[in-house]
């Protein structure tokens, strides 16, 4: 299970953002677990000043905007469970059909 944290203080881009997630992750049958971050000081914590922002594995992926389907997708969806892990890089290798720029590879 993968464990999504969406940061923001409860504006609609952020209410947007969770609800895109959990959309896209009952969609592709991926179970994931997503918390909701509003307190300032903890959004701080993570370095971001503009929400919403996305966190997976305490790595923050998206800040300042709403995440895309496509990139919900590319971030959540990886059939590779270790695709984002030091053992297994073989999902941040650009290629011409595959963006990584806002995958965990960045």
């Amino acid at each position: 299970m993968k464990t999504i944290k969406v940061l923001g203080p409860g504006c609609l881009n952020c209410r947007t953002t969770e609800l895109l997630i959990e959309k896209v992750a009952n969609e592709q049958n991926i179970d994931v677990e997503i918390i909701k971050i509003d307190d300032i000081e903890k959004i701080m914590e993570y370095d971001v000043m503009s929400t919403p922002a996305v966190v997976i594995d305490e790595k923050v992926i998206i800040k300042g905007r709403v995440p895309s389907v496509d990139e919900i997708k590319n971030i959540i969806g990886s059939k590779d469970e270790d695709c984002c892990n030091d053992l297994n890089d073989s999902c941040c290798t650009p290629t011409k059909d595959k963006d990584t720029s806002t995958s965990c590879c960045s």
